[in-house]
């Protein structure tokens, strides 16, 4: 079942979901986000998610110190990426960190915020494909609850105020 989304209604706010990972044109991205949450006077929810890839590590507690370093790791991207949110447009994005399967996270985030109107990628321009999480969404596009932005990985601030 989908969720009705309420981000024009009173008392709500228009929101755009971006996921912040290890690709190099996660600022796209973030770029684009900032910019359009700006114009319209919405808001912008970062996510990072956490791939726990071995989860039969429990011994020795090596697990844990496996996902503290990726919560670490998370919180210092959310920091890098919500500073540069903050220096294009002057706003503070809400922050998720999440873990698992990153689709089913997205989605998930997705479900629980009602204001969230638009998931907003950048596609790498390279021979290796647009990214992980690209390709992921590009195979359930279809079905998926909001429309989904993919910003160009190879566009300037400029070429991006003119489209935001």
């Amino acid at each position: 079942m989908r969720t009705q989304r309420r981000s024009y209604e009173p008392g709500h706010q228009p929101k755009c979901l971006v996921i912040v990972d290890e690709t190099a044109e996660w600022d796209r991205a973030v770029y684009y986000a900032s910019r359009w949450a700006v114009r319209i006077g919405g808001g912008v929810v970062m996510l990072r998610v956490i791939e726990i890839l071995d989860h039969n590590q429990q011994w020795l507690g090596v697990a844990d110190v496996m996902r503290a370093e990726a919560q670490e790791i998370a919180e210092t991207a959310l920091d890098r990426a919500s500073g540069r949110a903050n220096g294009i447009a002057a706003i503070t994005p809400e922050r998720v960190i999440r873990e698992g399967d990153p689709l089913q996270q997205i989605k998930d985030v997705i479900h629980q915020d009602v204001d969230i109107v638009m998931l907003v990628l950048a596609a790498n321009e390279g021979p290796e494909g647009p990214g992980p999480i690209v390709t992921t969404m590009l195979r359930s596009i279809g079905a998926f609850p909001i429309p989904v932005m993919i910003v160009p990985g190879n566009l300037t601030d400029d070429e991006i105020d003119a489209l935001s």
